[in-house]
């Protein structure tokens, strides 16, 4: 199993439950505002003033044969418009209760 961890502008949403949905990915977790920036060129998504845009995030485990899958489609849609911001991060799960 693997962990996937996925931070992204709150504007890719809906764009990220339904490609999970046509996935087959049932399980994950939401949070629905969170604030960080990106590590080289991200801008901040603070949800200030000054930086008024902000952040969700999910965490999903899946089988590890379609971690490779789900991280391809999650940088094309980074690809398609860099600037709003999503990422995935893979991990092990060692065990599950």
């Amino acid at each position: 199993m693997k962990a996937v961890f996925i931070p992204f502008n709150q504007a890719y949403r809906e764009r990220l439950i339904v490609l999970l949905d046509k996935m087959n990915i049932r399980g994950f977790t939401l949070w629905e505002s969170v604030q960080g920036r990106g590590a080289a060129t991200g801008e901040p998504h603070y949800g200030s003033h000054a930086w008024p845009t902000l952040n969700s995030s999910i965490l999903t485990i899946i089988p590890d044969e379609k971690a490779d899958d789900l991280l391809e489609k999650i940088h094309t849609l980074d690809m398609e418009t860099e600037r709003q911001g999503i990422h995935a991060f893979v991990w092990n799960i060692e065990a599950m209760a």
